[in-house]
């Protein structure tokens, strides 16, 4: 199996249960080892008080994207510190991208960043994850 491979039947064996993505509209648009892009359609159930993107929903985003890229190996991994920059407010009807990529894998202890952008390409947010391998796989391997 090639890491591609890898990569994406582990994302298929999470997104069957991640009932969370889902239900906030997400999409997986891309994945291989260590990759994860995840895309949204910002709508009005999104937005808060200021008529703007909930930053929460944006941190989901990112999270979520954060999550299949580091579990790309087929390893049960989990997040374990996160830190979100706000750059610019997602706006009702953007379509926003979330795209992770590793930057470090040692040991079970690896580092994610992500950033969001929206469809013209304008940074909304930055996003660093810390994960950690934990027991378990997603699929069983031959």
């Amino acid at each position: 199996m090639t890491p591609k491979e890898r990569a994406e039947r582990s994302a298929a064996a999470m997104w069957s249960d991640d009932n969370a993505s889902k239900w906030a509209g997400m999409e997986i648009t891309r994945v291989d080892e260590g990759l994860a892009v995840l895309e949204m359609t910002v709508a009005a159930h999104h937005c808060n008080g200021h008529g703007i993107c909930h930053g929460g929903v944006t941190f989901m985003l990112a999270d979520s994207a954060f999550a299949f890229a580091c579990n790309s190996r087929n390893q049960s991994t989990v997040a374990q510190h996160n830190v979100i920059s706000y750059i610019a407010p997602g706006q009702l009807g953007d379509r926003l991208t979330a795209t992770a990529s590793e930057v470090s894998l040692t040991g079970r202890s690896g580092i994610y960043d992500v950033k969001v952008t929206n469809q013209n390409g304008h940074t909304i947010a930055e996003f660093r994850g810390m994960s950690r391998a934990i027991k378990g796989r997603l699929f069983d391997e031959d």
